[in-house]
C-alpha cells in the first residue's frame, strides 16, 4: 500500500484493488492537488478545506459520517469526534477514519482539535498508521498532538496539517511537534510503501513532502 500526501489533509492511499482519497482540499489551502483518481473519497468535515470534490476523477464512493463500511475490499470505520472543545452542534463534529487497506491499518484524524476521548480512543487505537494534524490553530497543537499520539499508540505517525510554503492557514511549524516526540528532522519522503511486515515495530514519526499533481 502507497500513501502519498498532496498537503492539509488530504492522503491518497493506494492499495492493491483500490484507491482511498482523503479530505481532497481547494487551491484556497495553498495546495493545488490537481484532478486525483480515486475509487472512495472519505470527508472529516463539511468545510471547504476538507470536501473539494472537484478534484476527484471517476464515480467514487464519498463517505461524510459515521458507520462501517466495505468497499472494493476495503474496510473503513468512521468514527465521530469532537472537533473542538464547547461544541455542540454538527459543526463542532469531525469524522474519523480507520481505513484497513492491503492488511495495513491506517487512521486518519481529520480536522480534530481535542485530544479524542476515552469511547474514542478504544475505537482509534492500535492503528499501523497514524494521520494526525499537529499545526494547532483549528486542529491540533504540537503537545495535544503529542498526547494523542501517546494515547492511541499507533506505529508510524505521519504528521499533517501545519505550516508548511504552500499552506495559506496559519498554522505552526512540523519542528515543535517533532522536538516534543523527540523525533529527529529528517528530510520528508515523497512516499511510503508499506506491507504488514514492514510496519516499525516502535512508534516512529515519519514526515512526507506534500505533492501536487
Amino acid at each position: 500500500m502507497e500513501i502519498t500526501w498532496l498537503g492539509h489533509a488530504c492522503f491518497r492511499l493506494r492499495g492493491r484493488d483500490a484507491a482511498v482519497l482523503t479530505d481532497p482540499c481547494p487551491p484556497a489551502t495553498g495546495y493545488r492537488i490537481g484532478r486525483v483518481a480515486a475509487d472512495i473519497v472519505t470527508v472529516s468535515r463539511n468545510t471547504p478545506e476538507h470536501s473539494y470534490l472537484q478534484a476527484v476523477t471517476g464515480e467514487p464512493m464519498v463517505l461524510t459520517g459515521p458507520g462501517e463500511y466495505e468497499i472494493g475490499g476495503v474496510l473503513i470505520a468512521g468514527v465521530f469526534t469532537e472537533h473542538g472543545a464547547g461544541r455542540q452542534d454538527e459543526s463542532g463534529r469531525n469524522v474519523a477514519y480507520v481505513i484497513d487497506i492491503d492488511d495495513v491499518r491506517v487512521c486518519h484524524l481529520g480536522d480534530i482539535a481535542s485530544v479524542p476521548s476515552r469511547d474514542d480512543v478504544e475505537a482509534l487505537s492500535a492503528a499501523d498508521v497514524l494521520l494526525l494534524p499537529v499545526g494547532g490553530g483549528s486542529v491540533l497543537d504540537y503537545a495535544r498532538a503529542a498526547e494523542t499520539v501517546s494515547l492511541l499508540d499507533p506505529k508510524l505517525v505521519i504528521p499533517m496539517t501545519y505550516k508548511t510554503e504552500a499552506a495559506t492557514a496559519a498554522l505552526d511549524a512540523v519542528d515543535r511537534f517533532l522536538k516534543e516526540m523527540g523525533a529527529e528532522a529528517k528530510q520528508p519522503e515523497a512516499r511510503i510503501n508499506l506491507t504488514k511486515s514492514s510496519v516499525p515495530g516502535d512508534t516512529t514519526v515519519m514526515l512526507l513532502s506534500y505533492r501536487g499533481a
